[in-house]
């Protein structure tokens, strides 16, 4: 989209004399615009002169010719112009109005009907007093012998027919009270009148010849005013090639500093040797993917530069061996290695499997989290400090002022995207230039790889270990539950182990969901009295869910209601059965995690998902989940129903509003902007080419966001 331009230069704007026109000049002082506008603007979160630019149409209407109402047909979105003949309102029931206004097109009537809407009748009846005419688009439907068309977007023509609203390609702006299409498209005009020649080209001569794309500022006054449809897919091309480039220019820089001028800590690591002691270490053989990613991993941490990778594995896939693999590496070159997890209970569970692996080698595995004695953490410092342990789990404690290492060569981060990127910036910065190595059991769609973590080096885990069962989905119905109980009762007779789970602790009309504390007394008291139920939420205190989830751990309890506090980390492999309660209420990637719950051991494990989803995407939703237990295929169908924001969480995950791209929609064209920034780069790292300034310019508009991007 649009950038600045930095030469100086005078405009005239609201003043005889004013400095340079800049993209960044609040829209108040814009002509037209004053207090009340300004504040309208904002709610659509347009504040400077660079956002009105930048606020993309929502879609174009090609009013060159209106559509004769005489030709439209059942079904089809239409624009038509006509003048108001009649308005009149109705009450089909009480207390709601329905109001029809006849609109006259050349001899032929279009009905046009609003419900609940009682000022559409005051205002259409001085419409047809001053016979000015009027645009309404929607979609045409066939009642009787005539046409008509429900909630309508319309607007008001004007004395002289407003030309920027009639005979020609006409933008349709996402709008809102106080500030109407009619207004935002002068505003824009004005906008692009004074600020168009100050947009500066950010695209090297080469890149526009090699895409075939249209000069940004005739990009931007296409997207707005299109002179043709052609133009207008020229434009919007244009727009979001540049959009995509300059992100991954940015992210190819960050990769290059990373790989290639970043020294790191050169590990020596044999193979073999490293295959020998793992099978020693692991009591069965790791599958082909761990054993590639465990390479991987290994030619990293021998090149002389650090190592930055995403370990990305589904719930199950074995990350924590691949992990204990190179925090071995790190160990036989003399270097401490730390895992930093996102809760208590997921880093005492690490701790406890490595202890289990390393023990039997003498190879103490530290603790540190925040729930530890003064005493104790002094001690896990002491040792850290002093080289004594060279491996560590914890928490957040693991970042706070005051934990030093005598030699930090790799940092392990689980759940990655549960801390926040500065948090893992300030591990990595505990040793000087440690490797880095990043695991999330959250499928990531390749869509996304290749926008969040395009400077990062991926390995994947696309295979189960032998030995973990597919758990088997089902789907049922609120009235369907008692049978679901019985299935449940069948398999904790045989000895298994029972997950319950509800979304909230508390009663909520909002959600109608049961509350956990609710339906654990209900479980114990009404449905299954003869076994031990225990309950586990997030407004307990630590300890006390530690002690509740170690009596499950040990059989001390048969059945645990819980809210989501189970997503991550709990390893149970006696629980073959998870129930969750409203299932609908819940996103596909969070109850793929639940899911991933059962089947950690070796009995055939089930998820059942009890919901009466009111939504077609809740439904799709139900049935995406008791089609596949693959969690990439999930993560893609959670994206397209949810969006890229919602699915990383825009502000957490780094990734950079974008105004006209789409990454779904927009695929192609961000593989082919990946290729050419790379190239391009390659080419010219410190971009000093002449060619290249504006773009250097470009990137500032990005960089405060970038910077958070990085892992390290």
């Amino acid at each position: 989209m649009p950038t600045d331009r930095q030469e100086p230069a005078h405009t005239q704007v609201n003043a005889k004399s004013a400095p340079a026109p800049s993209l960044d000049d609040p829209v108040r002082h814009m002509r037209g615009v004053g207090s009340q506008g300004s504040a309208a603007l904002a709610k659509l979160g347009i504040v400077t002169v660079g956002d009105l630019l930048r606020h993309v149409p929502r879609r174009w209407e090609d009013r060159t010719q209106f559509r004769s109402v005489a030709e439209l047909e059942s079904g089809e979105f239409v624009t038509v112009c006509g003048v108001v003949l009649s308005t009149t309102t109705t009450y089909p029931r009480p207390r709601l109005p329905l109001t029809k206004v006849l609109l006259d097109d050349d001899g032929s009537a279009l009905t046009l009907t609003w419900f609940n809407q009682l000022y559409i009748e005051r205002l259409f009846k001085g419409f047809a007093l001053s016979r000015k005419p009027i645009v309404v688009y929607g979609q045409a439907k066939r009642v009787g012998w005539g046409i008509e068309i429900t909630n309508p977007e319309w607007e008001e023509l004007g004395e002289d027919g407003d030309s920027l609203s009639a005979n020609r390609i006409v933008p349709i702006y996402p709008a809102t009270e106080g500030m109407r299409q009619s207004r935002l498209r002068r505003l824009t005009e004005f906008a692009l009148e004074v600020y168009l020649p100050y947009i500066e080209e950010p695209l090297p001569p080469s890149v526009l010849l090699r895409h075939r794309l249209v000069a940004s500022q005739t990009a931007v006054r296409n997207l707005h005013f299109p002179e043709s449809m052609e133009m207008l897919g020229a434009a919007r091309r244009r727009l979001i090639f540049e959009e995509f480039f300059v992100l991954q220019v940015l992210l190819a820089l960050r990769r290059r500093a990373i790989s290639t001028l970043a020294s790191g800590i050169r590990l020596v690591v044999s193979l073999e040797k490293l295959r020998e002691d793992m099978s020693e270490i692991v009591p069965f053989q790791l599958t082909t993917a761990q054993q590639r990613a465990v390479g991987e991993i290994a030619a990293d941490v021998g090149s002389g530069r650090v190592m930055n990778r995403l370990l990305q594995g589904d719930v199950g896939s074995g990350k924590t061996m691949v992990a204990l693999a190179a925090m071995f590496m790190a160990y036989e070159n003399g270097y401490q290695s730390v895992m930093m997890a996102p809760t208590e209970i997921l880093a005492q569970q690490h701790a406890i499997v490595l202890r289990r692996l390393l023990d039997p080698l003498g190879i103490a595995v530290e603790l540190a989290t925040g729930s530890l004695t003064i005493k104790e953490k002094r001690g896990v410092l002491e040792r850290l400090m002093g080289g004594q342990s060279r491996i560590a789990v914890g928490t957040h404690a693991l970042i706070q002022e005051g934990v030093e290492f005598a030699s930090l060569g790799l940092v392990v981060i689980d759940e990655q995207h549960r801390f926040g990127v500065l948090q893992r910036q300030a591990l990595a910065r505990k040793g000087r230039q440690p490797h880095v190595l990043v695991m999330t059991a959250t499928p990531i769609p390749r869509t996304l790889t290749l926008t969040l973590y395009g400077d990062l080096d991926v390995s994947i885990l696309d295979e189960l270990p032998p030995g973990r069962k597919p758990i088997v989905t089902h789907w049922k119905t609120g009235d369907r539950r008692n049978q679901v109980y019985s299935a449940a009762q069948r398999l904790l007779n045989e000895g298994r182990q029972v997950y319950i789970v509800c979304p909230l602790v508390d009663e909520s009309e909002k959600l109608q969901a049961k509350s956990a504390t609710q339906l654990s007394e209900h479980i114990a008291t009404d449905v299954f009295p003869q076994y031990r139920v225990g309950l586990l939420h997030g407004q307990m205190k630590a300890d006390e869910k530690d002690a509740v989830m170690v009596r499950f751990k040990t059989h001390q309890l048969d059945i645990l209601v819980s809210t989501t506090v189970i997503e991550v980390g709990i390893d149970v492999p006696n629980a073959s059965v998870i129930i969750i309660e409203d299932a609908d209420r819940f996103g596909l990637a969070q109850l793929h995690q639940l899911r991933g719950r059962v089947g950690r051991g070796s009995h055939a494990s089930f998820c059942v998902l009890i919901a009466d989803p009111k939504s077609a995407d809740g439904r799709a939703r139900m049935e995406i989940m008791t089609q596949t237990n693959d969690g990439f295929r999930i993560a893609e169908e959670d994206l397209k129903l949810r969006g890229p924001g919602e699915f990383c969480g825009t502000r957490q995950s780094g990734i950079p509003e974008l105004y006209i791209a789409d990454i779904l929609r927009d695929f192609d064209i961000l593989t082919e902007t990946r290729e050419t920034a790379f190239e391009l780069v390659e080419s010219d790292p410190s971009l000093r080419d002449a060619a290249h300034q504006p773009l250097r310019r470009a990137l500032h508009r990005y960089k405060s966001v970038f910077e958070l991007m990085s892992v390290s």
